[in-house]
């Protein structure tokens, strides 16, 4: 009989527990459900990554920071060995400076035989002189000779001069266009030179960027997430040295229909309640709304919602660091609201 009764018993007491278990959870259910006008979406907190990758190929010297740093834009952060490199550089160097040497002796030369042709066509313009004087002379010899005036032999010593004189013209002509020829082949080695001057410098440039490049700097504030080589490995040309976050821009994505993501606005108030922090709403805002619709991502949990047309909204956080303890990668909900709607208590 004392059996009975004690089974009866505990038979009671199991249905009132259930009964008090499902009157809590309907309580908590309705305790959690939205307002009218607030709707929330799961998502995952993110900041924007920046990979510190290598430009050229080469051997890491050295990394100096480790995960978890915090890091200022423009901090050296890693350098590959650049002893080849500045190698390289010298030699480009002592390449300036023989062209430098070739460029000046070019220009003597193009000066040495601009005096030359300058004396050639001065040698020209006398030779040619003497031709007309001796043309003149032959032409009043050959007059006197027709009246009688002057003999056949000073006719004939006459015309000696005047051909003596136009051989000369002609190769006084020729010796301008050898000195012309002198100054034109100069110049263009001058020019040569002056070109060799700009490659190498080109040259110095060039190896002094990849030099400069070699050393990888932070391109703004954030802390090391990862440190993906090490000291002594070699790396391609864009290997991954390093992975920064930027603690100050983190954002939420959720994905919402056509008809909640029409309303929204970028620069509308948001609240993310992270699953870590759940009794603590965030202040976001709308950073963008997608133009077009996609398929839910693969993320969602349910292949139902997977299915559906979304369009996707970026939620920023405010003020990400008054939060410490949100993190990226921690999951949650994003809620927006409807014009005109006040956020209930639990989101203010």
């Amino acid at each position: 009989m004392a059996s009975r009764s004690s089974a009866r018993f505990w038979v009671f007491f199991l249905l009132l527990a259930l009964a008090a278990g499902g009157g809590f959870g309907y309580w908590q259910s309705q305790q959690q459900k939205l307002p009218q006008g607030i709707f929330a979406a799961n998502g995952r907190l993110e900041a924007t990554e920046v990979q510190i990758a290598t430009k050229s190929a080469g051997r890491l010297a050295e990394v100096l920071v480790r995960e978890g740093d915090r890091v200022k834009a423009g901090q050296l952060l890693a350098r590959l060995d650049t002893r080849t490199l500045e190698a390289q550089r010298e030699q480009a160097k002592a390449q300036v400076l023989q062209a430098k040497q070739n460029l000046a002796s070019a220009g003597a030369q193009v000066l040495q035989a601009q005096q030359t042709q300058v004396s050639a066509e001065a040698q020209v313009r006398l030779r040619q002189s003497e031709q007309t004087l001796a043309g003149r002379e032959l032409a009043r010899t050959r007059e006197l000779i027709r009246r009688d005036f002057a003999s056949r032999q000073q006719l004939d010593q006459l015309e000696a001069q005047h051909d003596t004189s136009a051989a000369a013209v002609s190769a006084a002509q020729a010796q301008l266009a050898a000195t012309a020829a002198t100054v034109t082949a100069a110049q263009a080695q001058q020019a040569a030179a002056a070109a060799a001057i700009s490659a190498a410098e080109a040259q110095v440039a060039q190896l002094s960027s990849e030099i400069d490049e070699a050393s990888l700097r932070a391109p703004l504030d954030g802390v090391v997430q990862m440190r993906l080589a090490e000291p002594g490995e070699v790396l391609a040309a864009g290997g991954r040295v390093l992975l920064l976050v930027d603690p100050l821009d983190q954002y939420m994505n959720i994905y919402l229909s056509a008809l909640l993501a029409g309303g929204l606005r970028q620069g509308d108030e948001a609240r993310i309640l992270l699953d870590a922090l759940p009794n603590r709403a965030l202040p976001a805002e709308v950073a963008f709304v997608a133009s077009q619709a996609q398929f839910t991502p693969k993320a969602v949990e349910t292949r139902d919602e997977r299915e559906k047309l979304v369009f996707r909204v970026k939620l920023r956080l405010k003020d990400p660091a008054a939060v410490a303890e949100a993190k990226p990668g921690m999951p949650g909900l994003g809620h927006v609201r409807a014009a005109g709607v006040a956020w209930p208590a639990n989101l203010q």
